[in-house]
Parts: structure tokens; C-alpha cells; sequence
């Protein structure tokens, strides 16, 4: 729980940051650029989390990979959270900072389970009347589940929608039972 606090804390610290320089999407999609880098290159993420090495020789190397490359909020932004202790949330953090800025545009994220991966027409599709139903802007992730047999599964903000044959076939034996 703890965790969360920190990376709401953080999250809104660098919002009010981007916000107060007009550079939200910037810093969304670098801060995501960057996730993506440190899933890709497991030995600089290593790096930064080890507690060994001293945050001068930690904001060293950031320098030399992403000065000039990403903006200097950012690159700022990341400093603290390496004198924080805290580099080790980074994704966590650039989650919640999505989040809050989507909040904000009023999109929702939800995820939608499928048995095969939807197309990216049918992801649209889905997005366009989950909005409608929902009556809020509605962005899906797909999501692979083999046990709904067919159909769809949809969660967004602790809400669902059960389209899948797996629900139709637990309401008829459900039916069945009680006749």
C-alpha cells in the first residue's frame, strides 16, 4: 500500500511539473520511451537500481544516454527519483502520470479478454461502444483468455461487461438448476 502512495505521490509531483511547463504529452510519451528502453536493456535498469552505486555515477550515465534526447524535466525528474531511492518505480510512477493525465482528458482505461488477439478494427469497435454504454471516453487493452470459450470480457473502472459464451453457458446451467 505503501508503494501506491509513492507512486501517486510521484506521479502528480511530475503532472504539476509538465503541467506548469505545458509539455504533459512530452513527457508522457518520453516517460514511456524510456519504460520500453529499460525493459529492453535489462543491464541498465539493473544498473540503476543497485543500491551499490553511488547516485553521482547513476545520474552520470543518464546524462551521457539521454541528454539532449529527452527534455530536461524529464531527465530532471529522474535525478530525484535516483537521490530519492526511488528509480527502481520509475514504470510504476510514468503509469500513474499516464493515468492522471488521461483522467484529466477524461479517457478510462479498461481491458478487454479475449480468446484470440482482436483486431485492431475490433479493438476500435469495442472502444466506440463501451464509450457509448459507459457514456465516458473508453480505451482498451486487449488481453488473451482461452477459458471464455468465445466472446468477449470488458473491465473498465471496476465495471464489466460479460459478452462471452462462458457467462451464456454458467446462466443456462444456472437455469437449468432452478427448473
Amino acid at each position: 500500500m505503501a508503494e501506491l502512495a509513492v507512486d501517486l505521490t510521484y506521479g502528480t509531483a511530475l503532472m504539476e511539473a509538465a503541467e506548469d511547463v505545458g509539455k504533459q504529452q512530452e513527457i508522457l510519451e518520453e516517460g514511456q520511451q524510456i519504460v520500453e528502453i529499460l525493459k529492453a536493456e535489462p543491464d541498465l535498469k539493473a544498473f540503476i537500481d543497485y543500491p551499490a552505486i553511488s547516485a553521482d555515477e547513476k545520474k552520470k550515465v543518464l546524462t551521457e544516454i539521454f541528454d539532449g534526447k529527452i527534455c530536461q524535466e524529464l531527465l530532471n525528474f529522474m535525478y530525484v527519483l535516483i537521490d530519492k531511492r526511488r528509480a527502481g518505480r520509475f514504470e510504476r510512477i510514468i503509469k500513474v502520470y499516464r493515468d492522471l493525465l488521461e483522467k484529466e482528458e477524461g479517457v478510462s482505461y479498461g481491458v478487454v479478454y479475449s480468446v484470440e488477439k482482436l483486431s485492431a478494427e475490433r479493438l476500435a469497435q469495442l472502444e466506440e461502444q463501451t464509450s457509448r454504454l459507459l457514456q465516458m471516453n473508453v480505451k482498451l487493452e486487449n488481453e488473451i483468455d482461452p477459458k471464455l470459450i468465445a466472446g468477449v470480457k470488458i473491465l473498465v473502472e471496476g465495471k464489466i461487461i460479460d459478452a462471452s459464451y462462458r457467462k451464456r453457458f454458467e446462466e443456462m446451467a444456472s437455469q437449468l438448476k432452478i427448473s
